[in-house]
């Protein structure tokens, strides 16, 4: 048998930097005495200051001034509801990128997209592909499917029970829906599909959630549900959880490839073979040739759909504007397809998982507010269209990655702005 080369690596590694005695001495549990932070949720200026007087130990004046800067501090209650034991904001370069003409259903018009991100070359190669995107006449979008998920699980005693259990569900539906409804203002339960794994149940509940995105309200409708559900079921329960992780919550998975959570939108653009030449440096067959590799490497290794970077825009994109950041671990699954038409290149991106909203989370923090303002889609009425953009956002990712990996200027453009600074 044969130990791998790596393994061997790791362990001259470790070897070399303890001697065997103080290694085990290092790594022993410590049970010493410490003070733990005391909990504060009302952020003010009292309770910043005297967190800052514990990290002064390890943290500057100046690392204070950075966080808890004097135009965050004028009114730190602001910050109170979405974050605790609140010490300051974190400043992050925002780039802005556009006009990004998109003609969809929701969103229609010409965008100036923000986008939050401390990785360079990253706007520059988006505002490329908003360009490219433009000037071929317009990204269009639809949102084609929503619906946020929580998926409650039941425990019985054996596969009897759970048959009983679901038959139950089924004939209670309507009490259900109006215990789940009844927790929220915009909230409607659309569906709830049982899943049976011998004496495990899921339901996969699923919302519609208005301008929100709505991870909080679908959470607080199902327990509504739920403890209806403990509390009239004829069939004995041994256990009930608010999540089975079934629902992909913040998670890559085949359930929201398949069906989605959250807003699913499509979004394409034709480009013409003298865009792809003049504005993207290279020819539509050299896109065409890297997007057959780049979709063979996506299946070979496993990826959940297909796609180039969905992470960069949608986590940019989120933290400009206040979304759920977690969120893009599973917004960043889909599919991107590129295809010959006439003489031109046909682009789209097909996404499942989009976690956006126009109102509620992060959206009224002053920075973030800015952000959806700067959009036009701050309010109501406007989360449909958020979702339009991140879609048409990403795509513009896609096509300038694409491009430049086909055209080998790809380590250039990362040589030129991010690594000679």
């Amino acid at each position: 048998m044969t130990i791998p080369s790596h393994v061997i690596e790791m362990l001259h590694k470790v070897r070399a930097r303890f001697q065997a005695a103080p290694l085990k001495e290092r790594m022993l549990p410590n049970d010493a005495d410490f003070t733990t932070l005391r909990p504060v949720r009302k952020a003010s200026a009292a309770s910043v200051n005297k967190y800052w007087s514990r990290l002064s130990e390890v943290a500057s004046p100046d690392d204070q001034q950075a966080i808890a800067d004097p135009l965050t501090m004028t009114e730190p209650d602001q910050f109170s509801a979405n974050i605790e034991n609140f010490i300051g904001t974190v400043k992050m370069p925002v780039g802005i990128i556009g006009p990004l003409r998109i003609n969809g259903l929701n969103a229609h018009g010409d965008y100036h997209v923000p986008m939050a991100t401390t990785e360079a070359a990253l706007v520059a190669s988006y505002a490329r592909g908003a360009y490219a995107a433009t000037k071929s006449g317009g990204i269009s979008t639809a949102l084609l499917y929503e619906g946020v998920i929580r998926t409650p699980a039941f425990v019985f005693d054996e596969l009897l029970n759970a048959g009983l259990f679901v038959e139950w569900v089924v004939s209670q539906i309507d009490s259900l829906k109006a215990k789940a409804e009844g927790t929220t203002n915009h909230g409607k339960l659309v569906s709830v599909e049982p899943v049976i794994d011998n004496n495990i149940v899921f339901l996969i509940c699923r919302y519609t959630t208005g301008d929100a995105a709505g991870q909080n309200m679908v959470t607080i409708a199902t327990n509504a549900l739920c403890e209806d559900i403990a509390a009239r079921c004829p069939v004995p329960l041994k256990a009930w959880y608010i999540e089975g992780n079934f629902s992909g919550d913040k998670k890559a998975s085949f359930l929201g490839l398949v069906t989605g959570r959250g807003r699913k939108v499509s979004a394409s653009v034709t480009l013409s073979a003298e865009v792809v030449e003049k504005t993207l440096g290279t020819t539509v067959q050299a896109m065409l040739d890297y997007g057959q590799v780049a979709n063979l490497g996506s299946h070979l290794s496993g990826q959940l759909g297909a796609q180039a970077h969905f992470a960069n825009g949608l986590a940019a994109l989120y933290i400009a504007t206040g979304q759920d950041a977690a969120c893009v671990a599973e917004g960043a699954i889909g599919i991107t397809r590129m295809e010959a038409r006439d003489d031109g290149l046909f682009c789209c991106v097909t996404m499942p998982n989009i976690l956006v909203g126009s109102v509620g989370g992060g959206t009224s923090l002053p920075s973030q507010s800015a952000g959806l303002n700067i959009l036009g889609l701050k309010g109501a009425g406007k989360g449909a269209a958020l979702a339009e953009v991140a879609a048409a956002t990403c795509l513009c990712g896609e096509i300038s990655i694409v491009a430049a990996i086909a055209a080998g200027h790809f380590t250039r453009a990362h040589e030129n702005l991010a690594r000679h600074r």
